[in-house]
């Protein structure tokens, strides 16, 4: 009997096996890091580190992205359609804490 993993932590697991895949992407992220593109129509990219995609806020944003996107992500990167200023503000408080 093997332990079962939240479905949202299995998609994360999914999303970072094919961004590490992508060798435009894989080449400037540092290891512990994921590059993510943020907007709604016009997208940033930043880099941030794995460790947030445990925390529950970050995971609503990834359910957002697998609802609109799938797995196929556009930018050749994890896509998360939410205002950039959103994502700086939940990016700021994860980092703080």
């Amino acid at each position: 009997m093997g332990i079962r993993l939240p479905s949202v932590l299995l998609n994360a697991k999914q999303i970072l096996k094919v961004q590490a895949m992508s060798a435009k992407n894989h080449s400037d992220v540092p290891k512990g890091y994921i590059a993510v593109y943020v907007g709604e129509i016009q997208r940033k990219r930043f880099v941030v580190p794995i460790s947030y995609l445990k925390h529950p806020s970050f995971q609503a944003l990834l359910n957002r992205s697998e609802e609109e996107f799938g797995f196929c992500h556009p930018m050749g990167g994890l896509t998360i359609p939410c205002r950039e200023d959103a994502f700086v503000n939940l990016t700021s408080r994860l980092h703080r804490s």
